[in-house]
C-alpha cells in the first residue's frame, strides 16, 4: 500500500476515480506477498503490479464503481503454466474505492506509518471501512495486527488488514558491490530498489523516509554527486557513499560549489571498518553501519 500511496493521492486530488486492491491471502503464488497492493483506474489503468504481473489480466474486472469487496481469483491451468507454476494457484483480493478511505490514510502511508484497514464483510462486500493507527487505541484485534508484520485477519463478518512498513534501501550504481549489497539487504527482509541511471536513482531518493537507507556508488563524480544531493534532500535515515577518500572529497567539492555544505548525514566512505575487500564483505560492512544508524534514529 505504501508504494501506491503517492499515485492514489494524486488521482484523488485530480478528481480521478481510483480503486486500491491488496492481497489478503494467496495459495501457490510464490511471487505474491500478502499486503502487495495496486491502484486501478477506469479503462484498465494500473499503477503497480501484483506478483510481477501474474494477476494483471484479472485486475480490470475487480474495480466496480463505488463498491468495496473481497474476491477470490483463481488462475487457469494455462495462466499457471505460463507463470511457471505447478498446480492450481489462487489469491484472495480486497478492493475498495480509494475515496471510501479516510483522507488521512494517504498522508499516513506517505509518511510510512503503520496502519490497519478494517471493514465489515457481508456477502463479499466491504462496508463501514475504517483506518486505525497505533496511536488510535484500536480494538485488541487491530492493535495485535499492527504490532507485527503486514497481514490480514479475516472472519465471517470482518476483515482487518495491517500494513507495516519495512526498511527500503535505494542503491544508485551497478557492479558486483551493488549486487552484493542488494542480495544482503533482501536477506534482512528489506525492500530494495536499485538503478544505474542517475535520473531514475534521483527519483528513488525522493521517496525515502526516516525508516529508509540510501547508498550511492559510482566513478562518475557528477552523476553520483547529483544522486547524493537528492538523498540529502530526502528524509532518508541513512545515507552511505561508497568510494575512496579522494572520491568523497571530489563529491564534497561538487556539492559545495552548488551550495550544499552540510554533509553530516553522509557516511563516507560507507561502512563499518572491518577491512572489507570482497563485495560480500563490503555489503556486510555497509549494512552494519546502516542498521546502527537507523536503530539510533528509531
Amino acid at each position: 500500500m505504501f508504494s501506491v500511496a503517492l499515485s492514489v493521492a494524486s488521482c484523488l486530488r485530480a478528481g480521478t476515480e481510483v480503486h486500491v486492491a491488496w492481497v489478503v491471502s494467496s495459495d501457490n503464488l510464490p511471487g505474491l506477498a500478502v499486503g502487495d497492493s495496486v491502484a486501478l483506474t477506469p479503462g484498465g489503468g494500473r499503477m503497480g503490479a501484483l506478483g510481477g504481473g501474474i494477476l494483471d489480466s484479472h485486475l480490470a474486472e475487480l474495480a466496480v464503481s463505488g463498491i468495496g469487496r473481497v474476491v477470490d481469483v483463481t488462475l487457469s491451468e494455462v495462466d499457471a503454466l505460463i507463470a511457471g507454476l505447478t498446480g492450481p494457484a489462487s489469491a484472495r483480493i480486497a478492493v475498495v474505492p480509494a475515496s471510501s478511505l479516510p483522507e488521512r490514510t494517504w498522508g499516513l502511508l506517505l509518511n510510512r506509518e503503520a496502519l490497519a484497514i478494517s471493514a465489515t464483510v457481508a456477502e463479499g462486500r466491504l462496508s463501514d471501512i475504517e483506518v486505525h493507527t497505533l496511536s488510535d487505541a484500536p480494538p485488541d484485534e487491530i492493535a495485535e495486527s499492527l504490532a507485527g508484520a503486514t497481514g490480514s485477519i479475516e472472519s465471517t463478518d470482518r476483515l482487518v488488514s495491517a500494513f507495516v512498513p519495512v526498511t527500503r534501501l535505494a542503491i544508485s550504481g551497478g557492479g558486483p558491490n551493488a549486487r552484493a549489497l542488494e542480495d544482503a539487504a533482501r536477506l534482512l527482509g528489506w525492500q530494495v530498489d536499485r538503478s544505474t541511471e542517475p535520473d531514475t536513482a534521483i527519483g528513488l531518493m525522493a521517496t525515502l523516509s526516516p525508516l529508509d537507507a540510501a547508498v550511492i556508488m559510482g566513478h562518475d563524480v557528477e552523476a553520483s554527486s547529483r544522486v547524493l544531493a537528492a538523498a540529502l534532500e530526502s528524509s532518508a535515515g541513512y545515507i552511505g557513499a561508497l568510494g575512496s577518500l579522494r572520491m568523497q572529497q571530489n563529491r564534497a567539492d561538487w556539492l559545495a560549489y552548488r551550495g550544499i555544505t552540510d554533509l553530516d548525514r553522509i557516511d563516507g566512505p560507507a561502512g563499518v571498518n572491518i577491512n572489507a575487500s570482497t563485495p560480500s564483505e563490503i555489503a556486510v560492512s555497509v549494512l552494519a553501519s546502516a542498521i546502527a544508524t537507523l536503530n539510533r534514529g528509531a
